[in-house]
Parts: C-alpha cells; structure tokens; sequence
C-alpha cells in the first residue's frame, strides 16, 4: 500500500483544525461589553445558557473605547454592547448587522460612603479640596461627565484620569478621592460601599447602550435576540438600566 505523502498529510491535518474549529465556533459566542454592563451581564449570560445550553457565552468586561480598539485591531469578537453610540460607530464597517439601542442609563455623583463631604450639586464639585476623578473623553463615562458639567458651567481638575467606569468607583470607595461622576448602574451595584448623588434634570444626559453582531453566526444572532428581548428586559430593569 502507497504511503500518503506529506502534503496529504498536512492537508488533512488542517482540514482536521478547521473542522475542530468550526465546532467549537458553533457552541460558543464572543460578547465584548462595556465596563459598567458587567452585573447585568453575568446575569444575562447565566439567563442565556440556561435557555441555550448548547452555546456557551464567553463577556470580555472593558471600558468601551478600550473594546472598540481591540475589535478594530482584530480582536475575535461576535457581539459588542457598548455604554455609547460614538464607540460603536468606530466598528460600524466591521458590523454584520446595524447597531440596535437596548438600554438607558443616567448619570450620578459618587461620593464615599455616607457623603463625608456634604456634596449635593455639581457645583461643589468645584471645591478646591474636592479629589475629583473621571475618565478620559474616549472613554463614554469621560465624554458624559464633560458634557454634564459643561451644561451645569463647573470646570474641574480631575486629579486621575481612569481606564473606566469601574476605576472611578473603585478609587472613591478606596478613599482615594472624594467623588466622581458614574451611571446611576454603578452606584447601585456598589451597595452601601459608596454614596450616590443625583444630578439635576437640566444637566442630566442618557447614556444609550447599542448592541450589534460583528459575525454573521446563528449563536450571534441568537444572543443578540435575547438581549432585546422581554427576559432580558426584565433582568436589565434590576439592575437599574432604563429601557431605549
């Protein structure tokens, strides 16, 4: 009998990968979500896989901006759901689907706990012995800030500049500064571990959460689904998000 040559050989041993492969892309999707979308997502992925036990969800948790860049650098992702619409538009030409609203958000003052300070308005934020914190503007949490305390005419100096949102409650739960500005989402997930302080109507800006599939996959379309659907709905109104 001929021995099969070695080019035989390494043909099916790349077939073989590529139907390993191809398998495995099938059982599993790749969500790439905002920071401040973490505790809602775990539960919808928990949701998820209960209703959809053949596919497993694999969340990569980063500030927007942060993902954006890594998709656009080639990141293998098959869903992106970010805090804003501008990060989302620098991905719109790798996007197998246009981008769908899921869900609101407000912003908040975050203080530590019990509010040592007595911050009530954005305003005295402007208190020279107020640590501020924020996030740079490419990151959605930065802009909504900027554009917040621009309606309400308070010009700050931030003393550090966070990777996202989650930085920002974190060094003011830590003690490291006084306050900064997050969504509403993240004071309710810190608990009694930090102080929220709401913003007045006139200044306040929604934030808008898109969701979009950036392959053209069965389990892509699947998850998207359930995220704009009334089961997910209802586990994003627990954790405080609005509805578009």
């Amino acid at each position: 009998m001929a021995r099969p040559s070695l080019r035989s050989c390494l043909a099916l041993t790349v077939l073989g990968l590529l139907v390993g492969c191809s398998g495995s892309s099938d059982t599993t999707v790749s969500v790439f979500a905002a920071a401040s979308l973490s505790d809602a997502f775990t539960e919808l992925e928990a949701a998820f896989e209960a209703e959809h036990p053949d596919i497993d969800v694999l969340v990569n948790l980063a500030g927007s901006s942060a993902l954006a860049a890594q998709i656009v650098e080639g990141a293998p992702a098959d869903v992106f759901a970010s805090a804003d619409e501008a990060n989302m538009e620098r991905v719109a030409t790798l996007l197998d689907a246009p981008a769908t609203i899921f869900a609101t958000n407000r912003l908040q003052i975050v203080t530590e706990a019990g509010n040592p300070l007595g911050i009530e308005t954005l305003d005295d934020l402007s208190d020279p012995s107020v640590l501020f914190v924020t996030s740079a503007l490419d990151v959605p949490i930065g802009r909504y800030s900027a554009d917040v305390l621009a309606r309400a005419n308070v010009d700050l100096r931030p003393v550090s500049f966070e990777e996202s949102v989650k930085g920002i409650v974190t060094k003011v739960r830590a003690g490291e500064a006084d306050a900064g500005i997050v969504y509403a989402t993240d004071v309710i997930a810190a608990g009694s571990s930090v102080t929220g302080v709401d913003i007045a109507d006139d200044f306040q800006v929604v934030a808008r959460y898109p969701i979009a599939r950036l392959t053209n996959r069965e389990a892509s379309t699947t998850f998207v689904d359930f995220v704009l659907s009334t089961r997910a709905r209802s586990i994003l109104d627990d954790f405080g998000f609005g509805a578009p």
